[in-house]
């Protein structure tokens, strides 16, 4: 892909975090790592979705300096960087506000696989992490330390960190992470809910 369809691609998924209630103004953010390894693209700060452009996408090296772009990249970019270092075989990360997901946050320290559509989706049981400020680099080591082979994580009274090899994947986690925290906690409201084996 070239830059600007990389930039094209993180425009069009940014706008379905909004459509998919993933995100509300301009919270979250998506990040791409660029195919030479060289670097990586994030959206800027402060910039609702559907008014963001190409010219708006700001491209990082690996030591955090900006190489292209006049923007100010999302205030979690420092968080960011250091999952991309630390995990190079993470290509996209996908941030999110998501509500139900976020609550269930508040009431456990992970949300174990119940479902189907959870172990498809994440790959696993989805860990909780402890909390930490927006914007700081200990969202990024957080995500690093508790990921482990799952495709997403739930920052504590924060939101989520989704990732994969593509957007498409750290999508997907996200989203169905989502269903899944709404299925649960429907049945949470009724009573204690019914596990899966790990097999």
């Amino acid at each position: 892909m070239t830059k600007d369809q990389i930039k094209l691609e993180i425009i069009r998924y940014g706008n379905m975090l909004i459509e998919k209630g993933l995100c509300t103004g301009t919270g979250g953010n998506i990040s791409v790592r660029l195919p030479e390894n060289n670097g990586f693209m994030i959206t800027p700060s402060g910039i609702p979705y559907p008014d963001i452009t190409l010219e708006d996408i700001v491209t990082l090296d690996f030591e955090g300096n900006i190489i292209e772009g006049t923007r100010k990249p999302s205030s979690d970019t420092e968080a960011i960087l250091y999952i991309f270092q630390k995990r190079p075989d993470i290509n996209a990360v996908i941030h999110t506000h998501q509500p139900y997901a976020t609550a269930i946050g508040l009431i456990q320290d992970e949300f174990e696989v119940n479902l189907t559509t959870l172990a498809n989706a994440t790959a696993g049981s989805v860990p909780v992490t402890p909390y930490s400020s927006a914007g700081s680099i200990e969202m990024g080591i957080d995500t690093v330390e508790y990921i482990g082979d799952s495709l997403a994580v739930i920052l504590a009274h924060h939101g989520v960190m989704a990732v994969g090899k593509n957007l498409k994947q750290a999508l997907y986690a996200a989203v169905y992470l989502e269903e899944a925290a709404k299925c649960y906690l429907a049945a949470r409201a009724c009573g204690e809910t019914k596990r899966m084996t790990p097999e």
